[in-house]
C-alpha cells in the first residue's frame, strides 16, 4: 500500500516543498530510504520504528520503500522523522491514507515517541502558503514561532500518538497563535550615559547608527572603543515586523532560536578574532549561515580588528557592499541575508600607544606601517566612519553626572531614520542613507556652490576614490537628516569629510 506525506526542507532561508512516499508491499523485511537522504535522515529508520512500537502502533515486517521527493535535491535534518512515521503508519493500514494530504507534516521524533524541536521551522512553513491545506503538524515548541510566517492553521503537538489520533479525528487540536506585539524598545541594561567623555566618537556613533554606516574606532587599549561599540544597539530603531521575521528565520536555520515566537532585539554578533573564514561568512558542505548574516539588520563588531585572519577579513568585501552572502558548493548555490552595520576597533599601532600622549610608542615606523597594512585598502574604502578614540581624560572619568542616554540619542536616529523611510519610500530595497545607490545620489545629495568647492578641495588633497567619494555623500546625507535640514549645507558636508580621514 501506497501513502503520501507533504512535508518541506529548509533550502537556505527559504522552504521546498517534499514529499515524503512511503511504500508497505510483501517481501523480506527492510526499510530503505531513497531520494538524496543525508546521514541523519536515513538514521530515521531506527527512530520511527522505535517511536511507533513506544506509541502502541505496529512497525510492519514487511518490505518498505521511502523516497522522499523531489529526488534531485539533498535532504538534511530529522525534520522527516514525524512525516515518514505517519506515512507507515497510513500505508500499513493502521490509520486512514485522506486525511494525511491535507496536512503539512514536520518532527523530529524521541525513541518514546514524543517530539522535539526542528531547526528551520519558520522557513519550511513558508513553503506552502497559499495551498489548499487544513494546516501544520509540528512540534509544540515551534508552534508560535511557524505561526508567524504561516497563512495556515499551525497545530503544536507534543508525540507522535497525538498526531495520529488527530488524523484519525478522535482529537481537535486548537490552533497556535502569533503574536507580533512583542516588537518593543530594547530593554538592554547598557546605556550610553556610562560612557564618559568620549563625544566625538559618541556622535560619530549617532551618525552612523541614523544612516546604517559602517563604522572603525582607532585608538589605544582602555580608551573605550568596546564600551561604545557594544551600546550601539541600544540606539538603534526597532526593527520592523518584516525585518524580525528574517532574521528569526536565519536564527531558526542556524539551530540558534533560544526563543519560540519571533526575535525582537536587533542582533549584536562579536566573533573572535581567531574565527574562520567558514565560520565568518558562512559555508560547509550544505551551507550554513555565517556570523555575517547571524548579524543581520544589528550589530557585527570586529574587537581587534588587525589580528583576525587576513583572509576572513577579506570575505566582506561583498556583503559590505551587496549586504547578501552568496556560497556555492558543487551540490547547491544559496543565498543569505547580510544587511549588518559593521563595527570594527583596532590599535593605532601593535603596542597601542601611538595617539597616547602620556604614554611612550616603542614601535618603529615599519612596524606600524606593518601593523596597518594588515587591513587593506579595499577594506577600509568600504568603511564609511573612520574615528580616533583618544583615551579618556581624568577629568571626564572622575565625573559624577552621567553622559546624554541611549534613550535621548534613539529618539534622534529614530526621526533621522523616519526621514530616510520617506524619502526612499519608492525606492526598493533602499532604507537608509547608506544604501542609497547611484542615482539616488544624483537626486538627494546635491550640493551647493560651497559645498560643491569644499568636495572638489577634499577630493583634490585626500585622493579620495569614487566609493570614497559616494561614501562621504551619504553620510553627509545622514547628517543632514539629523539636523532636520532637506539639503547638504557645507558644515555637514565638512563633518563627513573629517570622518574618512
Amino acid at each position: 500500500m501506497l501513502a503520501k506525506v507533504l512535508t518541506s526542507a529548509a533550502v537556505g532561508i527559504d522552504g521546498l516543498d517534499v514529499e515524503v512516499e512511503v511504500d508497505v508491499s510483501n517481501g523480506l523485511p527492510t526499510f530503505n530510504i531513497v531520494g538524496l537522504p543525508s546521514v541523519e535522515v536515513k538514521e530515521s529508520r531506527d527512530r520511527v520504528r522505535s517511536a511507533l512500537k513506544n506509541s502502541g502502533y505496529d512497525f510492519p515486517a514487511k518490505r518498505i520503500i521511502v523516497n522522499l521527493a523531489p529526488a534531485t535535491v539533498r535532504k538534511e535534518g530529522a525534520s522527516f522523522d514525524l512525516p515518514i512515521a505517519v506515512g507507515l503508519a497510513a500505508a500499513s493500514g493502521q490509520i486512514p491514507v485522506e486525511p494525511i494530504s491535507k496536512f503539512l507534516i514536520l518532527g523530529e521524533l524521541s525513541l518514546d515517541g514524543k517530539l522535539k524541536r526542528i531547526r528551520g521551522a519558520l522557513c519550511m512553513v513558508s513553503a506552502v502558503n497559499g495551498r489548499d491545506l487544513d494546516g501544520i503538524l509540528l512540534p509544540a515548541e515551534n508552534a508560535r514561532e511557524a505561526a508567524i510566517s504561516s497563512n495556515l492553521p499551525v497545530y503544536g503537538v507534543k508525540s507522535l500518538g497525538e498526531v495520529l489520533a488527530i488524523l484519525q479525528g478522535s482529537i481537535t487540536p486548537q490552533p497556535a497563535k502569533a503574536s507580533f506585539s512583542e516588537i518593543t524598545e530594547s530593554d538592554s541594561l547598557l546605556d550610553f550615559a556610562e560612557v564618559k567623555g568620549q563625544e566625538h566618537a559618541k556622535r560619530a556613533v549617532e551618525v552612523a547608527a541614523a544612516g546604517g554606516h559602517n563604522v572603525l574606532m582607532i585608538g589605544p587599549p582602555g580608551s573605550g572603543k568596546t564600551m561604545i561599540a557594544r551600546r550601539i544597539p541600544t540606539i538603534l530603531p526597532s526593527m520592523t515586523v518584516e525585518e524580525a521575521i528574517e532574521t528569526t528565520k536565519i536564527y531558526s536555520v542556524a539551530g540558534l532560536l533560544k526563543i519560540d515566537g519571533l526575535m525582537t532585539q536587533r542582533p549584536f554578533r562579536s566573533p573572535h578574532h581567531t574565527v574562520s573564514d567558514v565560520a565568518l561568512i558562512g559555508g560547509g558542505r550544505i551551507p550554513h549561515p555565517g556570523e555575517v548574516s547571524l548579524a543581520n539588520h544589528g550589530v557585527l563588531f570586529l574587537d581587534e580588528f588587525t589580528e583576525f585572519r587576513q583572509s576572513a577579513v577579506e570575505v566582506l568585501r561583498q556583503p559590505l557592499e551587496d549586504r547578501i552572502v552568496t556560497i556555492s558548493r558543487a551540490q547547491m548555490t544559496l543565498t543569505f541575508p547580510a544587511s549588518f552595520m559593521l563595527v570594527a576597533a583596532m590599535n593605532p599601532c601593535p603596542c597601542g600607544n601611538l595617539t597616547d600622549p602620556m604614554k611612550e610608542c616603542r614601535c618603529s615606523p615599519r612596524d606600524i606601517e606593518r601593523y596597518r597594512r594588515k587591513v587593506s585598502e579595499p577594506i577600509l574604502d568600504r568603511i564609511d566612519i573612520h574615528i580616533e578614540v583618544p583615551p579618556v581624560r581624568y577629568t571626564d572619568i572622575s565625573k559624577q553626572d552621567p553622559g546624554e542616554s541611549s534613550a535621548k540619542i534613539r529618539r534622534r536616529v529614530v526621526d533621522a531614520r523616519a526621514i530616510q523611510h520617506e524619502r526612499f519610500r519608492s525606492a526598493g530595497s533602499v532604507f537608509t542613507s547608506a544604501q542609497m545607490a547611484p542615482s539616488h545620489l544624483r537626486r538627494y545629495c546635491t550640493l551647493d556652490s560651497e559645498g560643491s568647492d569644499l568636495l572638489k578641495a577634499a577630493c583634490r588633497r585626500l585622493g579620495l576614490s569614487a566609493r570614497s567619494y559616494a561614501k562621504t555623500l551619504k553620510v553627509a546625507r545622514t547628517i543632514a537628516d539629523l539636523d532636520g535640514s532637506v539639503s547638504i549645507k557645507a558644515h555637514h558636508l565638512a563633518e563627513a569629510i573629517q570622518y574618512r580621514y
